[in-house]
């Protein structure tokens, strides 16, 4: 795991002072203020990555074996892009989602969110061995 965003834990440290000067009634406009910016920093933190990983694809998909044939299946690149694009769709909706079931429900409310957010990755990475003729289509 990484080390703490120090600009994160400095927003964090503002929104808890401003609490203690403006008092408990500007509670929730103050945690959505902060759920924004981690928001955002999350969706930054995941577009670099995504960018990353597609350009480590592109360049391993331009490498040529000495046959002169493309490493890896037809296909190969398109299915991890999906992958990846679930996983990555998965975090950014997290935080909102949790936020939510914890301000609703408190622990229960989480973890209810996050047994939905892995169940949704389980169903869509199942759902590829059902498929037609590779192409992630869902039979039916």
């Amino acid at each position: 795991m990484s080390a703490p965003d120090p600009e994160l834990k400095k927003e964090l440290d503002a929104t808890l002072q401003t609490r203690k000067d403006l008092g408990p009634e500007y509670e929730a406009e103050l945690i959505d203020s902060f759920l924004e910016k981690v928001d955002q920093r999350l969706d930054s933190q995941v577009e670099r990555r995504v960018r990353r990983e597609l350009a480590q694809q592109r360049m391993a998909g331009a490498r040529v074996d000495p046959a002169g044939s493309r490493r890896g299946r037809p296909g190969d690149h398109d299915n991890r892009n999906r992958r990846f694009g679930i996983a990555g769709i998965s975090l950014v909706l997290a935080v909102p989602l949790s936020a939510i079931g914890v301000v609703n429900a408190h622990l229960p409310g989480l973890l209810i969110t996050w047994a939905g957010i892995v169940g949704v990755n389980i169903a869509h990475s199942l759902g590829r061995g059902v498929s037609r003729g590779g192409n992630d289509e869902w039979d039916g």
